[in-house]
């Protein structure tokens, strides 16, 4: 069976296609890729004719599925799903939680549609599902029922698909700790989020009603006190969803440093705001490791993926260092050496176990497709 994944962001999409690997490659799970190239298109492109000259090299009969990267599936979608006209619909609704995400995502849903033919099913699979479960202590905030879980304020998580993936391939390595233990995964990218993980069951997240909770990220603030928005308004004298234009777009690393949201630039440069910008980003990081140990009551590992948690020794022993307190020695030359690719970066006298892990959406999404491919089958 042959698997199309469509991974949309707000600015750019990676395209891969797998076969189901009926039981030839233990390693690889359920899916193998055959499109190894995996194509990253940034900017904005046509969906109909990207989805046409990337499947061109394909017969049109062999595709079983077109898995599709949702990321918002509120309450209602907690599993992966059929999209047919009702689920169309309530993705529409939800668009007013993910404004940035889910329009573009249908979008492609609809274009695949059009390439694929009808016949083709089309499979969302959300990226907050993998977080559908949090306990309530870490789901809710402290509002009225009214204003709060009523109206869906609450705590939702995202990044959930990179941090399946995280903790899939980390169960793999360590096959001794029944369903992977305690573990904390840390997703560094443009967007950051770190999760806490027992036994595959997320206990808390950084992210929360939407993305921009949390960590300092390329462009997002992360976490800010609320009354700053109504105080903005008034001394910006701007409408309040310009000042959560200005928290999603103009701050985090790049309004802090004023010239650039990409760590690997800012590490270069020499500039007190630069550093300062770097620093925030890697204490923010860290008090949350640190608030996910006593969550976890202490874990078995962390596990570093994205970007910059994947390519940055520099950006992951600034987060760690400090953390040896609690059991956790990096290997300073592993460190160093661990540039894209999966590594051990912990010593052996380490009491938690450091690992790197290149996230691998991609497989996460067409194996969910499949299986729901061949449920339908």
């Amino acid at each position: 069976m042959l698997v199309l994944t469509v991974n949309g962001g707000s600015s750019s999409v990676k395209l891969a296609a797998f076969r189901s690997a009926d039981g030839t490659a233990r390693e690889q799970g359920s899916v193998v890729p055959v499109r190894t190239a995996r194509e990253h298109l940034t900017g904005s492109p046509e969906p109909r004719a990207t989805l046409r000259a990337f499947l061109q090299e394909f017969e049109p009969h062999e595709l079983s599925a077109v898995g599709h990267r949702i990321v918002h599936g509120g309450t209602r979608f907690v599993e992966p799903v059929t999209i047919d006209a009702g689920v169309e619909a309530a993705l529409h609704e939800l668009s007013e939680l993910a404004p940035l995400h889910n329009p573009l995502a249908l979008a492609w849903v609809a274009a695949a549609r059009e390439v694929c033919g009808v016949d083709v099913p089309q499979i969302a699979v959300f990226d907050t599902a993998f977080f559908a479960t949090l306990p309530r202590l870490a789901a809710e905030y402290a509002l009225p029922a009214s204003s709060g879980t009523t109206l869906g304020v609450r705590r939702y998580g995202f990044h959930g698909l990179a941090h399946e993936a995280l903790w899939q391939r980390w169960c793999e390595l360590n096959p001794q700790r029944p369903r992977g233990g305690r573990i904390i995964t840390l997703q560094l990218g443009g967007g950051c989020s770190i999760a806490a993980i027992e036994r595959g069951r997320p206990i808390d997240t950084t992210m929360g009603f939407s993305p921009l909770e949390g960590l300092v990220m390329a462009t997002r603030s992360g976490d800010v006190d609320p009354a700053a928005v109504a105080y903005l308004e008034h001394k910006l004298r701007v409408p309040g969803d310009r000042v959560i234009e200005i928290l999603n777009h103009e701050s985090g690393l790049l309004g802090l440093s004023g010239s650039s949201g990409d760590v690997r630039e800012l590490l270069g440069e020499q500039s007190d705001s630069a550093q300062f910008a770097v620093e925030l980003y890697c204490y923010r990081a860290r008090k949350a490791v640190g608030a996910y140990l006593a969550a976890l009551g202490g874990c078995d590992g962390i596990v570093f993926g994205g970007g910059v948690g994947e390519h940055l020794s520099e950006i992951r022993a600034r987060i760690l260092a400090p953390l040896a307190w609690a059991g956790v020695e990096l290997d300073a030359p592993a460190n160093e050496a661990a540039r894209g690719e999966e590594a051990c970066i912990s010593t052996s006298r380490s009491a938690v176990k450091v690992q790197v892990v290149p996230v691998d959406e991609e497989r996460v999404l067409a194996t969910a497709a499949l299986a729901v491919a061949r449920q339908r089958s």
